[in-house]
């Protein structure tokens, strides 16, 4: 499985366990919907500015979202 298709997953995994909507995620992270969609299935590739703050936004660490 590819690196981005694991970021996803795990991105997926996290938002579901604190409840979140792709919405509510969106909004909180200030994006829009569709691009929050896009990473969780690995079409769009987060930069690391994105991806820090995505992991803020799920409270947890960028190592946590990457961990294989």
């Amino acid at each position: 499985m590819s690196f981005y298709k694991i970021l996803g997953k795990n991105i997926k995994t996290r938002r579901k366990a604190l409840g979140l909507t792709q919405q509510e995620l969106a909004d909180k992270l200030d994006m829009s919907l569709n691009f929050v969609g896009k990473i969780e299935v690995a079409f769009s590739k987060p930069s690391l500015d994105t991806l820090i703050q995505i992991a803020d936004a799920l409270d947890t660490t960028v190592s946590y979202l990457t961990k294989f």
